[in-house]
């Protein structure tokens, strides 16, 4: 047995990380608890019922006219303005954004990112067709409950700043007052009202509801939409994050700012003073692949707003543009805005910022980003390679011990001499000065390295629409081929990095896993079997990912092959290991006092055995 597991040591910490692998990617998927139909646009959140909603537009007839200012109470008088008319905006524009709002409810119907496009060209416009709404739920002195996106703001434009006002009457209104910021991707929003302490219930706090149907962007929306999350920043900087897959709602308390992240764009929503409390949905909505596929998720975001002496007053920014490290990085003294990206939590976070990202960088500012990842991949496995130095050197120890182990196994034969057969073999390990589990924690020591970058790959805005070789996106699958149909879990394409990296894969498990071919031995796992299914398990779970993950994880292991192979070959001398054995198992070692314990409690199990035994003659 103990021979056996000389020859799995390795293999089996590789495995770790394979299934480690594997669980994230279970945990990133969505559930399938999503409608049939996501293209139409009855999934936009219900209103709530308690509330009075006035008509979608105005009449023109007298009596429903009469009937329709009945309903707005005080709030009438926006109607009869000129600028109550439906399709009415006013534009705003930078070098980043191209936005418009609309005079009916005061906020944005149309945002669009300039020089940015989706993956089938058309601009990528993260607001469109009644995706998004924003409005305040007022309720008035004379029990009216009222929401601003149903009532009419008068526009008023000055260069790139544009106020929105609800109007009681000349002098009193509700203003949204909108300020772009020139070459940013930030829109900032102050919220005040002007003389309503008359005409509002103070003593009822009104609500904000901000809500966006998230827009589909990328090539394949089952793999964009596993990255579609709702951020949520609160108490002290604390950041918190919505299920990806299927339905979910939280609450929180002192909201700094949310995030309705969609894969490779956010679209931010941040208080100066912070919400006292809000409440975050979200709904999934791409269940498949397919071009008729627009939405991957619906979200809703309600916060209690506060007067202050009567009247609203605040301060609230928007950003709308890419999620890009870079940019966010700007903003992080007063916003925190990079803990939007999920660049992995602790240490894993920690490798990305201050090593993959810095590195990256300077890679891509002198080659392609498909070459940057190539040097990338080189540096890490460089870095590395004393590790797997260690790993390899251990497997070497074991298989010059393997004859002495072997004639213990034959000697101590049977399941009587079970126990010690074990204390002869950790015997042997102790004099020689082999420890049987260094083989798997060389590679355990990888897997920080290994989860950071696959959480740094998915992520990376500047991989975005970057060809490399047949990849036409390194941040979207690579497909050389289509197929007529669609297989489960793998789809209706045929991605290449993924093979090359699956292939690799097998071709390294084959070099650590040695002489696989001894028998099956009772209570160990089929190690043939895990051999072959990982490389299978990947090439399909990555069908649909990054082609630049892949392509990392190809030379990663094309590199760690020719690595094994210049160790194996030029580098270690089994002779020469042989003879330093035999030299420690001369010298006197002292017990360390774990080994002492091991030692003692192995002695006793023996001694209970062997009393077990006797009875039974007895």
């Amino acid at each position: 047995m103990e021979e056996k597991r000389s020859n799995l040591t390795s293999m089996i910490g590789m495995m770790l990380m394979a299934i480690v692998l594997l669980f994230f990617f279970y945990r990133n998927q969505p559930t399938q608890e999503q409608p049939k139909n996501n293209t139409t646009e009855n999934t936009q959140p219900q209103q709530p019922n308690n509330t009075t909603v006035p008509a979608t537009t105005i009449p023109t007839d007298s009596v429903g006219l009469s009937k329709y200012k009945e309903t707005l109470g005080a709030f009438a008088y926006s109607a009869t303005l000129p600028s109550a008319k439906e399709g009415a905006v006013t534009e705003l524009e930078n070098s980043l954004l191209k936005l418009q709002v609309s005079n009916k409810g005061g906020q944005i119907t149309s945002l669009q990112v300039k020089n940015q496009k989706t993956y089938n060209g058309q601009p990528v416009e993260l607001i469109k067709d009644k995706n998004a709404s924003f409005s305040l739920e007022l309720s008035t002195a004379d029990n009216r409950t009222l929401r601003t996106e149903d009532l009419f703001f008068e526009p008023s434009l000055s260069g790139n700043v544009l106020s929105m006002k609800l109007r009681v009457s000349a002098t009193q209104y509700l203003e949204y007052v909108y300020t772009l910021r020139p070459d940013e991707y930030f829109l900032d929003m102050t919220v005040r009202s002007v003389g309503l302490s008359s005409v509002l219930n103070t003593s009822k706090a009104p609500e904000l509801t901000w809500k966006l149907k998230a827009r589909r962007m990328e090539k394949s929306v089952t793999y964009e939409d596993r990255y579609v999350q709702a951020v949520v920043q609160y108490e002290d900087n604390r950041n918190d994050k919505l299920s990806a897959g299927g339905e979910d709602s939280e609450e929180f308390k002192q909201v700094k700012w949310v995030d309705f992240k969609q894969h490779l764009f956010s679209s931010f929503l941040i208080s100066d003073k912070a919400f006292a409390s809000g409440k975050f949905s979200s709904k999934n909505l791409a269940s498949s692949e397919g071009d008729n596929v627009q939405y991957t998720k619906n979200f809703a975001a309600v916060f209690p707003l506060e007067y202050t002496s009567g009247e609203l007053n605040e301060a609230l920014h928007f950003f709308y543009g890419p999620s890009d490290y870079h940019i966010f990085k700007k903003y992080d003294k007063q916003y925190s805005l990079t803990k939007a990206i999920p660049l992995g939590w602790g240490i894993f976070g920690w490798i990305n910022k201050w090593f993959v990202i810095p590195v990256f960088d300077l890679l891509s500012s002198y080659m392609s980003m498909g070459l940057a990842i190539i040097v990338l991949t080189i540096i890490v496995r460089i870095l590395l390679s004393p590790i797997q130095y260690k790993s390899y050197l251990s497997q070497a120890k074991m298989k010059v011990l393997r004859p002495e182990i072997e004639e213990i196994n034959e000697k101590y034969k049977g399941q009587d001499n079970a126990m010690k057969r074990q204390q002869e073999t950790m015997a042997l390990y102790s004099k020689a000065g082999v420890n049987p589990l260094s083989g798997c924690i060389p590679a355990l020591l990888q897997m920080p390295v290994f989860f950071a970058l696959f959480s740094f790959f998915p992520t990376a805005f500047v991989l975005r629409q970057k060809a490399f070789l047949w990849a036409n996106d390194l941040s979207s699958y690579d497909s050389i081929a289509q197929l007529p149909f669609s297989i489960p879990f793998y789809g209706n394409h045929v991605s290449l990095f993924p093979i090359l990296a699956s292939v690799t894969m097998l071709i390294y498990m084959l070099m650590t896993t040695g002489q696989m071919q001894q028998p099956q031995q009772e209570g160990m796992p089929n190690m043939k079997f895990m051999m072959y299914i990982s490389p299978v398990m990947m090439l399909f779970f990555f069908n649909n990912y990054a082609s630049g993950l892949s392509l990392y994880y190809f030379i990663s292991n094309l590199i760690t092959i020719f690595i094994m192979l210049a160790i194996k070959y030029w580098i270690i001398d089994e002779k020469r290991i042989h003879a330093k054995i035999q030299e420690n198992k001369q010298k006197p070692r002292k017990e360390g006092k774990f080994q002492r314990k091991f030692r003692e409690m192995m002695e006793q199990a023996e001694a209970q055995q062997r009393a077990q035994q006797n009875n039974k003659k007895k």
